[in-house]
């Protein structure tokens, strides 16, 4: 219901349906543009404050309504710079602080005038409100579609003939997020809507009705950025894959002893320089050159030194995973939702099991499959083994996998206060064991958040199931190549041995299954009896192990391989049971699959516990932390809440 309110509430319209038909933000905006005066009207979010000096400008800026910036048109929408005043919180703060800085002067100055492709980002910009009224508002409210609305306003304004402007003798000041939740939570919001709008009509008229250099640059600067990136990350996998064929096929060995591989310097060269150019001074060119022109080139340069020992690398690598898994997610499966980030003017320490739940998809997940992949070419590679160039094409690698599974810890506030650690590894445990259920939230147990991630699967149609499907095809590739090359299978090739492993792996299963049954049925009136069924399978579990070691040709690295080919096969299973979920109910297997996926989710966060518990145990690292990555004030009150807390004896 809505309701309007004329004399203590008398009239009321009750609409049919669900009164709740698009998102909330936009719709807000459009419902309140009809009460407005006036013929401008300025969006400024709640982050956002004008200053005393900058407000007595707006005269002048209103006059750019009346001037013909391309000699044709009037502009429809007045964009202004934007100044971030919450750079000094923290590392994170200043490097977002940066970024921005560099896309609302060089970016949006060169996307308005020459380009002409500048649209609306949410930014303090001046709309014509006689314009905008009557054709549907500053922002387009409709469901999921319409994440990111405050974009589709710019493009509803150029696509009915308007013209978009960008003026830097004005600024509005602005507070972005100063943790790191925050911000990944921001940038997954954006990604989502990019996959939106990779989706949506608006990009498709637009590419249709832009000259060719219009359109290039309008994809470059939306969807095309977001597109790029994944294909990036697209690029390290298919890398991998490749060698790992290669390895596992025998070809990498054939090619280690060619003569025309042998003499490779002109590569190590070339890699070399390659490597240099991705540390991010390309990238970094555009702040470099803003800063310089404002403010000079020295202390540009002393920023740009000073970021790197901050760690700005390890931040935007790991930001760049955030945005390639949530834009791939939306063109995959669809179903994008708004994302509140706070925005609050606040640093705090953030428990693992909750880093957990916002990273696992997306970094951690992904970061250790690169790692298996790597620790595969590094054991069975001949290519580049002792040379100079392997170093340089496996070391970025390396980095995005350290990056995307270590950052979220951290930058975290008191990441390694051993206290903290103590009380997050309770938080953990608790969270990892409740069950869901009905009415329980994703942040108190993890089978209601495990049920919610995959989700959009059930919406995703045949096609996006297939998809999954087929992705979840490349975790089999590791059972299949790596069982022959144990030193027990050295000198055969039958597919006997392929079938024996799933044989293994079946066995596998029928225990886990084994263990879900006796817990629901013996757990409760028969403890001793459930208690002595799970000794014996941990007798059978070491016997099985110790037999693998005494067997002739049977070494230690044969039982390491051995898990990292039957690891990832389990993975896949999970994915393919996911997107079947249906078929697996039916047949009563669910939850089996439910207690597979629970060991693999306590054996990952056993994986990135571990370092950051030992890391824990020595006090100057957090200190280092503390005092590297925030800023003097907040450093000053973490030490002055610690006295006041008193030191406890489990410290």
């Amino acid at each position: 219901e809505l309701n309007f309110i004329a004399d203590v509430d008398i009239y009321r319209i009750k609409l049919p349906g669900n009164a709740m038909l698009g998102e909330g933000k936009p719709e807000n905006q459009n419902h309140a543009i009809i009460f407005t005066r006036g013929e401008g009207l300025q969006t400024i979010d709640m982050n956002q404050e004008h200053y005393m000096e900058e407000t007595l400008k707006m005269r002048n800026l209103l006059q750019e309504f009346t001037k013909k910036h391309d000699g044709v048109r009037y502009p429809t929408i007045l964009g202004v710079r934007e100044h971030i005043f919450t750079g000094s919180v923290s590392s994170l703060a200043w490097f977002m602080s940066n970024q921005e800085t560099s896309f609302v002067t060089i970016g949006q100055r060169v996307l308005a005038n020459p380009l002409r492709v500048r649209f609306h980002y949410g930014h303090p910009d001046i709309f014509d409100r006689l314009f905008h009224l009557t054709r549907g508002g500053v922002s387009k409210a409709s469901k999921i579609i319409n994440l990111s609305e405050d974009i589709f306003a710019g493009f509803n304004s150029t696509l009915r003939e308007g013209n978009v402007t960008h003026h830097e003798y004005m600024q509005v000041g602005k507070g972005r997020d100063v943790g790191l939740n925050q911000i990944s939570l921001f940038e997954a919001k954006i990604a989502y809507g990019n996959g939106e709008q990779t989706l949506s009509r608006d990009i498709y008229r637009l590419g249709h009705r832009f000259d060719f250099f219009r359109m290039l640059s309008c994809y470059y600067t939306t969807i095309g950025f977001y597109f790029s990136t994944m294909i990036t990350v697209w690029t390290v996998y298919v890398f991998l894959y490749g060698r790992l064929y290669l390895v596992l096929s025998g070809l990498d060995e054939g090619l280690a002893t060619g003569r025309r591989f042998i003499h490779n310097d002109p590569l190590q060269v070339a890699l070399a320089s390659q490597s240099f150019v991705q540390l991010g001074f390309l990238m970094a060119l555009p702040m470099m050159m803003e800063i310089g022109l404002e403010r000079g080139f020295r202390t540009a340069l002393s920023d740009f030194v000073l970021m790197q020992l901050q760690l700005a690398s390890v931040f935007f690598t790991f930001s760049l995973g955030t945005k390639t898994h949530y834009y791939g997610k939306t063109l995959l499966h669809g179903g994008a939702e708004y994302r509140a980030t706070g925005r609050g003017f606040v640093v705090f320490h953030a428990k693992f099991a909750e880093n957990y739940r916002l990273y696992s998809r997306s970094h951690f997940v992904k970061g250790i499959e690169l790692m298996i992949l790597l620790i595969v070419f590094e054991i069975f590679g001949q290519s580049y083994r002792g040379a100079i160039a392997y170093i340089f094409i496996t070391f970025s690698m390396w980095f995005m996998v350290v990056t995307w599974l270590f950052a979220p810890f951290l930058f975290n506030p008191s990441g390694f206060e051993w206290q903290k650690i103590v009380d997050d590894w309770t938080d953990w445990n608790k969270w990892i064991s409740n069950r869901g259920g009905i009415g329980v939230s994703p942040d108190k147990s993890w089978e209601s958040w495990w049920e919610k991630e995959h989700e959009p699967l059930k919406y995703s149609g045949k096609r996006g199931t297939v998809l999954e499907i087929v992705l979840a095809v490349r975790f089999f590739i590791y059972q299949y190549g790596l069982v022959y090359h144990l030193n027990i299978t050295k000198h055969t090739k039958s597919v006997l041995v392929y079938c024996l492993s799933w044989v293994v792996i079946f066995f596998i299963l029928l225990v886990m299954k084994a263990v879900s049954v006796g817990r629901r049925k013996f757990s409760a009136e028969f403890q001793l009896v459930f208690r002595l069924l799970k000794g014996l399978i941990f007798i059978v579990f070491i016997s099985t192990i110790v037999i693998l070691i005494v067997i002739p040709h049977m070494t230690i690295q044969d039982i390491f391989v051995c898990i990292l080919a039957f690891m990832p096969t389990g993975w896949g299973l999970l994915l393919v049971a996911q997107a079947l979920k249906p078929a697996i109910m039916s047949v009563g297997l669910w939850g089996s699959i439910r207690a597979l996926a629970r060991g693999y989710e306590i054996i990952m966060g056993l994986l990135l516990f571990t370092p950051i518990a030992f890391l824990a145990w020595f006090p100057f690292v957090s200190e280092f932390q503390t005092r590297m990555l925030f800023n003097q004030a907040f450093s000053r009150g973490l030490q002055i809440s610690r006295i006041l807390g008193g030191h406890k004896k489990d410290r």
